[in-house]
Formats: structure tokens, C-alpha cells, sequence
């Protein structure tokens, strides 16, 4: 907490973000402003709520400071930027970004907030160090809908790639060095994402869908017509990672592009060694690589796919309970550095403390319920518990007593 103390003015918010990010570390059934305001000894919720909305502090330059802090301990001359968004399930119109929209995290079409993030994936950890909310088009176009959530009324529609570039970009202007993005289908099959690299310099490994046509010596193919010309002495069979079963084993070919520019392209191919399933990646580098190099940058994806779970499962990255951008933005911020602090302790116990064989390291998991269980578990007495919940009964009944009213005026 104190590499984030500058940004704010004032001790109180200050002390309160402190007891916020604890909160959201805390192994609460459900945390929001209300359940993290009680566990913390607070006697109502407002003062929660007024750190996330109206208090004076830049959730953006603390998103700095939180990249700053990964960069520093998870510091790794080999690491992979992966981009990728998640999406949460909402109910109303009223909360920022939500409409009706595809979301990985229901696997469906749903009433859903989705955002973008930029996970620092390294050899000693990851985690995120950037993220932006994806605004659909639908409230761009409506100035009145983004005032009144928080955005500027020329608020400019963005896709999820150009989200992407825009967090790669402040990632390499802060002056830092990263020689890898990967992606999925969605930022793979995206042409300006892929410029916007190149002119960097900067190497990717970004999925593609079968369909996606690519040009060779020979002409141009879709990727899964390419895949039936390759003869069987070309795959290889390499790892893309260990995971929680042991290593990833894939078979792997890869296909040179023709292009005049300079720099390196390719086909990359992944086939499953047990059903066949072939998945696809575009790839450059300002140099040509080994294929195993490639395959650990597309295996390094999956790194992405981890935070999420982590991150909302331990951090409370989905759990944000507000409407407007700036209480979004501060939330997820403060959140991010929950889970940047497991993932940093994490790294430096592995690095201090490597386990006996008779265990398995340290996870975050794990962290998470040591720091909370042995350092900052608070006790509150009885007397705190029941004001808490008739504070909780008086708060329902007002809401109850006005649910009343409106329906029934809405009836007459």
C-alpha cells in the first residue's frame, strides 16, 4: 500500500483503500461495500462507497504504480503481454458498458459488462497490469446514457483490439521491454492490432480462425487448407507449458509467409495429440525464431486465462457492485493490486523458500488464506455484528417501502 500512498490527498481515503484492498482479500462469502465495510469495523457502508465514487484520487496512475510494482518483482526478459477480455453478468441498462453480448464467462449471449486486460505473464509469475472497459456502440451513441455513467459525452466507440493496442502501448512508452503479445481469436484476426506491432517491433503469436486466409510462396490459402499440405515429417511434438497435470503436449507445424516487409511471418499450427483438433496463430518476429520458441509464446495464453480465475476468485475482480465508470475503474484497479500482491509473494517465497519435495510450492490460493487467517483477521465483538444488521433490515425496508410506492403509482 505504500507505493500507492502519493495518490492520495488526504489520510482517510487513504487508510480506507488500505482496508479496501484488505477486504477484498479477506475470505468473505461475498464482498462489496457493504460485507467489506462491516468485516473492517466500519459502521456503515457509505464511507466505501465515497472512496469509489466521490473521493479525489486517480485510479489510473494507481494502475501505474500497480505496473510498476509487477514489472519490478516478476521482472522477466522472456515475458508474454496476453491480451483478452472476461465479461460479468449483469441485470438492468443502467451499469456502465452493459448490454446484450457474448461473454466467455456464461458462455453465452447475456446482459453483460465485459472489459479488456493485459495480463505480465513471466517465468516467475503473472498477473495484470492494465485493463479498459469496453463501451459497445450503442452507448456512444447515446451522450446522455455515458454522462450519466460516469464517461465524457465524446466518449469515441473502441473495438476490444484497439483496447489492446492502447494497453500495449502504454505498457511500451512507460519503457518497458516485452518482445511478445498473444492473443485470441479476437485480436488475432485483427490487422491494425497486428500493424500497430510490427511497427513496434514487438513479436506476436495471435490465434486465428480456420477461415482466416494468409499468403505463402504459393499463393493465397485459408489456414485449414495450408494444414492439409503439410506432410507428416513437418509436425513436431513440443510442450506448450506445464499445467496442473504435467506438461501441455501438442503436435506443432509451422508455415513461412510470403510478405515484402521486413521481419519474420508465419502459419503457426497446433494439432491435439488425442482428438486432432487443429487450432491456428499468426505470428511475427523481427527475427526468425525456433518453432519452440513460438510454441511456448502461444502456450503462455493460458497465463491470461489463470488471472481470471484467480483474480475473481480470490482478488473479488468480478464482485464490483457499482454503475459508474469511475467507481468501475477504481474498483478493478484496487483489485488488480490484491492479486499483483499474491502473485509477487508467491514469486519471492518460490524464490526464498522452494518446498520440500513432499509438497507442492506455495500458490496464491494458499497465500491468500495464510495472510488472511494469521495477519489481518480482524475481530469484531457482538455489539458491532447486530448494529450491522439492523443496519442491513433498515436499509432493505426503505428500499422495500419504495419499491412499494413506485408500483403502486405505476398500477393507478
Amino acid at each position: 500500500m505504500g507505493r500507492i500512498a502519493g495518490r492520495f490527498a488526504r489520510v482517510e481515503p487513504r487508510r480506507r483503500a488500505a482496508r479496501l484492498v484488505l477486504g477484498l482479500l479477506a475470505d468473505l462469502p461475498r464482498k462489496n461495500c457493504w460485507t467489506i465495510a462491516e468485516w473492517a469495523g466500519e459502521t456503515t457502508p457509505d464511507g466505501m462507497q465515497h472512496l469509489l465514487g466521490r473521493a479525489k484520487w486517480d485510479a489510473d496512475a494507481v494502475r501505474d504504480d500497480v505496473r510498476e510494482y509487477v514489472v519490478e518483482h516478476l521482472h522477466d526478459d522472456r515475458a508474454v503481454l496476453v491480451v483478452d477480455e472476461t465479461g460479468d453478468v449483469k441485470k438492468g441498462t443502467s451499469t456502465v458498458g452493459v448490454q446484450r453480448q457474448y461473454t466467455g464467462t456464461a458462455g453465452r449471449i447475456e446482459n453483460s459488462q465485459v472489459a479488456v486486460y493485459l495480463v505480465y505473464a513471466g517465468q516467475r509469475g503473472h498477473t495484470a497490469v492494465d485493463r479498459e472497459l469496453y463501451v459497445p456502440r450503442s452507448w456512444t451513441l447515446d451522450p446522455d446514457r455515458c454522462r450519466a455513467a460516469g464517461l465524457d459525452e465524446d466518449t469515441v466507440f473502441a473495438t476490444k483490439p484497439e483496447l489492446a493496442t492502447r494497453m500495449v502501448a502504454r505498457f511500451l512508452d512507460a519503457g518497458h521491454q516485452a518482445a511478445w503479445v498473444a492473443g485470441d481469436e479476437v485480436y488475432g484476426g485483427n490487422p491494425k492490432l497486428r500493424t500497430a506491432l510490427e511497427e513496434r517491433g514487438t513479436g506476436y503469436v495471435l490465434a486465428v480462425a480456420c477461415s482466416h486466409e494468409v499468403t505463402t510462396g504459393a499463393g493465397k490459402f485459408r489456414a485449414d487448407i495450408l494444414s492439409k499440405k503439410v506432410p507428416k515429417w513437418a509436425w513436431q511434438k513440443l510442450s506448450a507449458g506445464a499445467g496442473a497435470k504435467g506438461h501441455r503436449f501438442y503436435n506443432w507445424a509451422v508455415i513461412d509467409l510470403a510478405d515484402p516487409r521486413p521481419g519474420s511471418r508465419q502459419l503457426l499450427i497446433r494439432r491435439n495429440r488425442s482428438t486432432g483438433e487443429l487450432a491456428y496463430y499468426r505470428c511475427y518476429s523481427p527475427a526468425s525464431v525456433p518453432l519452440a520458441v513460438l510454441v511456448r509464446v502461444a502456450g503462455s495464453r493460458w497465463r491470461v486465462e489463470e488471472f481470471f480465475q484467480s483474480g475473481k476468485g480470490l482478488a473479488a475482480l468480478d464482485e464490483h457492485q457499482v454503475r459508474r465508470h469511475t467507481s468501475w475503474s477504481r474498483w478493478v484497479t484496487l483489485a488488480m493490486l490484491a492479486h499483483a500482491f499474491l502473485a509477487v509473494v508467491r514469486a519471492d517465497e518460490h524464490a526464498r523458500h522452494p518446498a520440500p519435495d513432499e509438497l507442492i510450492p506455495l500458490t496464491c490460493n494458499e497465500i491468500q488464506r495464510l495472510f488472511t487467517t494469521l495477519i489481518v483477521r480482524p475481530v469484531h465483538d457482538a455489539a458491532h455484528r447486530l448494529r450491522w444488521s439492523a443496519w442491513r433490515r433498515r436499509h432493505q425496508a426503505r428500499a422495500q417501502a419504495s419499491h412499494y410506492r413506485r408500483q403502486a403509482a405505476n398500477q393507478t
